[in-house]
C-alpha cells in the first residue's frame, strides 16, 4: 500500500466565495490553471475540519466512490492584502500558507433525491460510510452531493469525526452510538448494508487506513496541545479501526433508523 498521492497547488487568483457554506470556501483557481473549491485553515472549524476531508474523502476514494480530487494549496500572504471584503479578508490573512481544495466539478448540480434515483447499492455504500466517519452533514437540507456527467459524487466531509474537536478518549468516542444517522438523505434507499459492510471491511485494511491518516501534513497537527503529531494520528487511527471493528453496531443501528 502507499500513501495517497495529493498535489500541491498554489493559489493564483480568488474568484468567489460561496456564501451557502458555512465555513465561506471560496473558488479559486491555481498555478495548474485549473478551477479549486478552496477550504481555509482559518475558517470556523480550521484545520480540523480540513482532516476530516482528507480522511473522509480518501477513504470515500478507496471504497470507489466518486470525489472530486483533493489537493492542497498554498496561500500567499498577498491575498489577504488585497481583499476588499473585511470579513473575506480577515479570513485569507488567517489561512496563509497550507489549505486544502477539492477540484472543481464545473456545471454540477446539487443532488435532489426528488428528481435523482440512487440505486440501492450506492445508497448503502455513501450510508455505511457516514455511518463509518460519523458524518452528520449529508441531510436532505444539506445532501453535499453533486450529479455531474450524470454520476453522483460526495463533497464536503468536514462536519465528520466530530469527536476530535473534543477529543477525550478516541477509542471510547468510537464505540458510542451515531443517532444522527436517522437524518442521511439516502437512509430509505440503503438496503445492502449487511453485504456492504463485508465489502468494505475487506478494503480497509488497518494499512489502508494509516495510509491515508499518514497523508495529513505534520502542519494541521499542532493543534494537540500536550499531544505529539504522532500521537494524534494514531487517535484518528484508533478511532476509524474502532469503529470498524464494531461496524456491526452502526449497521443495526442504520438498518433499524431506516
Amino acid at each position: 500500500m502507499a500513501i495517497p498521492d495529493i498535489r500541491t497547488v498554489t493559489v493564483t487568483r480568488y474568484v468567489t466565495p460561496l456564501r451557502e457554506g458555512g465555513s465561506l470556501p471560496a473558488i479559486a483557481e491555481a498555478d495548474d490553471d485549473f478551477l479549486y473549491v478552496l477550504k481555509f485553515r482559518g475558517a470556523g472549524q480550521g484545520i480540523k475540519a480540513l482532516i476530516a476531508e482528507i480522511i473522509g474523502g480518501e477513504l470515500a476514494r478507496k471504497l470507489g466512490l466518486k470525489i472530486p480530487e483533493i489537493v492542497f494549496a498554498n496561500l500567499d500572504a498577498a491575498f489577504g492584502r488585497t481583499e476588499p471584503d473585511e470579513e473575506i479578508q480577515d479570513l485569507l490573512k488567517a489561512s496563509v500558507g497550507q489549505n486544502l481544495a477539492l477540484h472543481y466539478l464545473t456545471g454540477a448540480i446539487s443532488f435532489d433525491p426528488v428528481v435523482t434515483h440512487v440505486d440501492p447499492l450506492l445508497a448503502s455504500k455513501i450510508v455505511w460510510l457516514d455511518a463509518l466517519i460519523m458524518n452528520v452533514d449529508r441531510t436532505a437540507r444539506n445532501t453535499n452531493m453533486l450529479m455531474w456527467q450524470k454520476e453522483l459524487w460526495l463533497i464536503d466531509h468536514g462536519a465528520a469525526l466530530y469527536f476530535h474537536h473534543s477529543w477525550t478518549d478516541p477509542v471510547l468516542q468510537a464505540q458510542r452510538p451515531f443517532v444522527q444517522i436517522k437524518d442521511h438523505v439516502l437512509l430509505p434507499y440503503a438496503t445492502q448494508l449487511a453485504a456492504v459492510n463485508e465489502l468494505h471491511k475487506s478494503i480497509l485494511t488497518e494499512e489502508v487506513i494509516s495510509d491515508i491518516v499518514d497523508a495529513i501534513p505534520d502542519g494541521f497537527l499542532t493543534w494537540g496541545d500536550e499531544l505529539t503529531a504522532t500521537q494524534l494520528r494514531q487517535g484518528y487511527k484508533d478511532f476509524i479501526n474502532t469503529r470498524l471493528n464494531h461496524s456491526l453496531q452502526f449497521v443495526k443501528e442504520a438498518n433499524d433508523a431506516r
